[in-house]
């Protein structure tokens, strides 16, 4: 799972990305207004931690930018600003959370959570499929109840395939949610089928159903 972190205290910054770097969380920074604009227009997040006063903007235009692009990238906002009226304006413009400074970085981890599994698993910490069970929290697959053993990048390949069953899924998309902005160096993404590969004989070893289709030229997909 990928976060951006919109934080113009680089202590700040660097100890947030440390705490969600434990939970398995793959975090990249911006530390000004345009540093921000730039990633939210290139990439893609599963949450954005944003920050309202920064450095050449405001964050409220940051969100409204997104509004107008229509991501679907959740956000927290992490301000100072601790007003009614700023909270109600967050909200209102497309924030998914407010959680005001100083804050228990538990707390931020226990939202971001909450906002991803809201936002891609139905609200579910358990994603059953026949006879496939993902454990969200645990961060435990079984599969007719025996548990299959994935390595941390084939279970984050696993959940991006289920929360997006039935989408094709290129290879330039999952070398980003993989490795972030510097998937865009690669010369190849043969690391994406090593993955794949892997994943795929580990699940059908373990006696589920071929979900994961591979389309040859296009990429991949999960289908149910």
């Amino acid at each position: 799972m990928k976060i951006l972190i919109i934080e113009d205290e680089v202590d700040l910054a660097q100890s947030i990305g440390s705490y969600l770097a434990d939970e398995h969380y793959l975090c990249e920074y911006a530390v000004s207004f345009a540093a921000a604009m730039e990633k939210i227009d290139i990439y893609e997040y599963d949450c954005i931690l944003l920050d309202l006063m920064l450095p050449g903007g405001d964050g409220f235009r940051i969100l409204e930018e997104l509004k107008t692009q229509g991501k679907r990238d959740g956000v927290i906002i992490i301000s100072a600003k601790n007003s009614l009226e700023d909270k109600i304006k967050g909200l209102q413009t497309g924030a998914d959370d407010y959680l005001t400074k100083p804050f228990h970085l538990s707390e931020l981890a226990a939202r971001i959570y909450s906002l991803i599994r809201r936002k891609q698993f139905e609200n579910v910490n358990v994603i059953e499929q026949n006879e496939l069970k993902i454990n969200l929290l645990s961060k435990v697959v079984t599969v007719n109840e025996h548990p299959i053993p994935l390595t941390k990048k084939e279970f984050d390949l696993l959940l991006y395939f289920i929360s997006n069953k039935n989408k094709v899924v290129s290879k330039s998309a999952l070398a980003e949610h993989l490795s972030g902005e510097v998937a865009d160096m690669f010369d190849n993404y043969d690391f994406i089928y090593v993955h794949v590969k892997n994943l795929k004989k580990k699940l059908s070893e373990g006696g589920c159903e071929n979900y994961l289709k591979t389309l040859y030229g296009t990429g991949y997909k999960w289908e149910i």
